[in-house]
């Protein structure tokens, strides 16, 4: 499988939507941007769905008149890429200074904690 282009900050805010939302037209990805940016317009939405669908990002239903775009690669599968080129480039390549950095700078709840515990928890023999 050929390896898709990193998305830009904007493109994956993109790709968070349409994770929550499933496959979506422009309109309702627009919709879905106005709750946390009111000030995102529809053109930059649909042109940044359109940019997405010819890097490879995004697939395109273009059965219906108003098309319907999904992401390529499953959220796991993007996390995981991202996450590997930030281990290479800001941890010299070390999971665990990630996981160091993470939990030493109250990114991580409680409740994300334990369940992280709970996971570690089950990988012992």
């Amino acid at each position: 499988m050929t390896t898709l282009p990193k998305p830009t900050a904007a493109e994956l805010e993109m790709l968070r939507l349409l994770f929550a939302l499933g496959p979506a037209t422009a309109k309702q990805v627009h919709a879905a941007a106005l709750d946390t940016r009111p000030d995102m317009n529809y053109a930059t939405v649909l042109r940044l769905l359109q940019v997405m669908h010819t890097k490879g990002l995004l697939k395109r239903d273009e059965s219906q008149r108003a098309h319907v775009y999904a992401p390529r690669q499953e959220q796991d599968a993007i996390q995981t890429n991202l996450l590997k080129e930030l281990i290479q480039k800001a941890f010299s390549g070390s999971g665990k200074a990630l996981v160091l950095a993470a939990l030493r700078g109250g990114h991580v709840s409680r409740k994300e904690r334990a369940e992280i515990q709970a996971l570690l928890d089950q990988e012992k023999p």
